[in-house]
């Protein structure tokens, strides 16, 4: 008979750790006598973080005695004390390999459903004072689990645990943790996960990307709405950069100019998919070479690629390719990545765009052209003014050759729309013009502008009936960070790391414009993008979550800590990884 041996509570408060502030509920000890457990958490507990941690699906975290024990003796620790794992009950009893997914226990006047492994996360490294603590906890297979509280009660240090029902497709908390974090999954045991009601809705979803043979693109029990961008992609055509020469380069309206791409030898391109970036690296003045980002505007041909520049005022590059780079010079191309890639499916379709984010949603245009493609298109794209509407001839040329398609055209100037020109207006999209575009709600929706419109576009659709994970956004900019429990502080730009420059290779971050050369002082490329203050991804920051799963555009690194599983190709894990050779990192 199982027993529960310790009720461990904690209130969140800050923890000071590597200069930063963390909030986080993990420090919970002892409390003698009943509490009462509840719908969200035990009285007297908390959690930090609520988007991984707590709710009802994870209100009440279990660990066993038999793991202390363990950990005792693999670490080397005899100053182990219950509730140092971040659990709420300590057990006695039920083990991680026989516990399954949906079972039932009774303990006290409560009853409880088993939902789901513990979530990887930094903290329980923290806490221990071992920071590959939540590698460990999978490799190992003694994760602890997650309970659902079924009816509310009381609870105390030696009640029994009783088994009140088994749950379906006997899939132990063991077996689920590794099939979502290590290698060489039973698809048969893939399946039964899918087949399971009590497992929460996180890794429902991340069980659902691996039967379709994706990676999941996010730590399990994250909202939608903190979904990782920098999805795993597809294996580069080329590694690192080639020198490519520019044919020609034309311009669109006064800040924006398409510069064509040829190949020097002659040799064939590969077809990029539309919606892809190139990055771009060039020799700017004294400084490292800068490398940026820009989507291919148009389908690639055999032999040219085109990407389109505006020129931002105090943009060093995009200053640059207008004011210098001239036909006939070379410059050094990464090949096609990214996963803002138009999907083949027979839904409707709709391209959104603001200003030069026009560019991969046309490249999308291209390929609905030139297939003529039967489903209804609609094209929405907001400029300043006619004379800084880009690729507007050519975007209207290309919807006229759809069956189905669908012109909207916003100018946000005070000048007055053309009156002869039905597909203009002045101003903004809004929820009631949308609705009167007769936009179905089964479409689907590629943004790519800046993050003000693409966040408000995206908010309007939504509200439209469309399902978030068939609205797509792209945005070359740094991304939105993901720093579980971190205390939020004031946004700074991205800048060269406080301290000596290193001597080591040169490190590129191409999103944020930093080059860099390493330094051994940095414990990882995780560690030296903090240090430059680059939003950056991770939850784990073991090799386990995959949340910092970066492309990697050039360069070759080693892991300093092994992941359980590898990133896919083209990409790597920054939390535990150092570079053998200069970088250039999406990032």
């Amino acid at each position: 008979m199982a027993t529960l041996l310790s009720v461990n509570v904690g209130m969140p408060k800050d923890v000071s750790w590597q200069g930063r502030t963390v909030h986080t509920g993990a420090w919970k000890a002892p409390v003698q006598g009943p509490r009462t457990v509840r719908r969200l958490n035990v009285d007297g507990d908390g959690q930090g973080d609520l988007a991984g941690h707590g709710g009802e699906i994870r209100a009440v975290l279990v660990y066993q005695l038999q793991s202390y024990q363990y950990w005792q003796k693999q670490l080397g620790r005899d100053d182990l004390s219950f509730g140092m794992f971040g659990e709420n009950f300590t057990v006695d009893g039920l083990p991680d390999d026989e516990v399954c997914i949906g079972d039932r226990y009774r303990i006290g006047e409560a009853e409880f459903e088993v939902t789901q492994p513990r979530v990887t996360c930094y903290r329980v490294g923290m806490r221990l004072g071992e920071p590959a603590m939540a590698s460990l906890l999978v490799a190992h297979h003694r994760p602890g689990f997650y309970l659902r509280v079924i009816t509310e009660g009381r609870v105390q240090a030696g009640d029994e645990i009783t088994l009140t029902r088994k749950g379906p497709e006997g899939l132990s908390v063991a077996d689920t943790d590794a099939l979502l974090y290590l290698p060489d999954r039973d698809p048969a045991k893939l399946r039964k996960a899918l087949d399971i009601p009590a497992l929460s809705p996180g890794w429902q979803q991340s069980f659902r990307e691996l039967a379709t043979a994706q990676q999941p693109t996010q730590e399990p029990g994250w909202p939608a709405e903190r979904a990782a961008t920098q999805q795993p992609g597809e294996e580069p055509g080329w590694p690192g950069f080639k020198t490519m020469r520019v044919a020609r380069i034309v311009p669109e309206t006064p800040t924006v100019s398409s510069i064509y791409l040829e190949t020097t030898d002659d040799t064939l391109l590969p077809e990029a998919r539309p919606g892809q970036y190139l990055s771009i690296r060039l020799a700017v003045g004294d400084a490292a070479p800068a490398v940026r980002s820009y989507s291919l505007s148009s389908s690639p041909t055999a032999r040219t690629y085109r990407i389109s520049v505006k020129h931002e005022p105090h943009g060093r590059v995009s200053s640059y390719i207008h004011a210098a780079l001239r036909p006939g010079d070379l410059v050094d191309i990464a090949s096609p990545r990214g996963t803002f890639v138009l999907e083949e499916t027979t839904r409707p379709i709709l391209l959104v765009s603001a200003g030069i984010g026009a560019t991969p949603v046309l490249a999308m245009l291209h390929r609905l052209a030139a297939t003529r493609d039967p489903r209804p298109v609609w094209w929405i794209h907001v400029a300043h003014d006619r004379a800084h509407h880009a690729f507007s001839d050519e975007s209207h040329a290309l919807l006229a050759q759809l069956p189905h398609a669908h012109e909207h055209i916003y100018y946000t100037a005070d000048t007055a729309p053309h009156s002869d020109d039905p597909h203009i207006a002045q101003g903004r999209p809004t929820a009631r013009s949308l609705s009167a575009m007769g936009i179905p709600a089964e479409a689907d929706a590629y943004l790519c502008g800046p993050p003000a419109f693409m966040d408000d576009l995206g908010s309007l659709l939504r509200a439209h009936g469309l399902n978030p994970e068939r609205i797509r956004t792209e945005q070359f900019s740094a991304l939105a960070a993901i720093n579980p429990g971190i205390t939020p502080t004031a946004a700074v730009r991205p800048h060269q790391p406080p301290g000596p420059a290193g001597n080591g290779p040169l490190i590129t971050f191409a999103r944020s414009g930093i080059a860099t050369p390493w330094s051994p002082a940095h414990s990882s490329l995780l560690d030296l993008a903090e240090a430059c203050d680059i939003p950056t991804r991770w939850s784990c920051r073991t090799g386990v979550c995959h949340t910092c799963t970066t492309h990697l555009v050039a360069g070759d690194i080693t892991y300093t800590t092994p992941p359980l599983e590898p990133p896919e190709a083209g990409t790597i894990l920054v939390c535990c990884s150092q570079p053998t050779t200069e970088v250039v990192l999406d990032l």
